[in-house]
């Protein structure tokens, strides 16, 4: 893995494609999350981010709910918004891709007014987050058959 990459908002259909065959590779095959799990309404509502190569390889991943579709999802009032589906290939891992892309997301979130952004987070990756400022809080919960915890990071 080599070379240097950017993070975008994804726009169009190329780029969501793009964001969709990553999530593919990390969760359904990686990880094994049924397909019809890992896709789900809040695709199309969602703002996608997207980190690629400089030769145009898609790297990684994640969106962010707002407005009704994220205090849905976190039962937060709707100035919380949610960061979801967070993938960074495996080649591209240890790169930084996943802080870049979490600031993105961040990004995006002030630029619409929101105040906090809460996740769901695979136990394994608390102290990926937790570096990056967010708090974990609840109990463990099961998704998708992974231990999570919530977690919030006030923007």
């Amino acid at each position: 893995m080599s070379g240097p990459y950017s993070v975008r908002e994804a726009l169009g259909a190329e780029d969501r494609e793009a964001c969709f065959a990553v999530r593919r590779e990390v969760f359904v095959e990686e990880q094994g999350v049924p397909q019809e799990l890992e896709y789900d309404t809040y695709d199309a509502t969602a703002v996608h981010v997207l980190a690629v190569r400089e030769d145009g390889l898609p790297l990684g991943t994640g969106r962010l709910l707002f407005g009704a579709d994220a205090a849905g999802k976190t039962g937060a009032d709707a100035s919380v918004g949610s960061l979801g589906r967070l993938a960074v290939s495996q080649a591209a891992r240890g790169l930084g891709v996943g802080a870049a892309l979490v600031r993105a997301v961040e990004g995006v979130a002030r630029e619409r007014g929101l105040t906090a952004v809460d996740l769901h987070a695979q136990t394994h990756a608390l102290g990926f987050y937790e570096r990056l400022g967010y708090q974990a809080y609840g109990p463990e919960f099961p998704d998708a058959d992974m231990p999570h915890r919530a977690m919030r990071r006030a923007l």
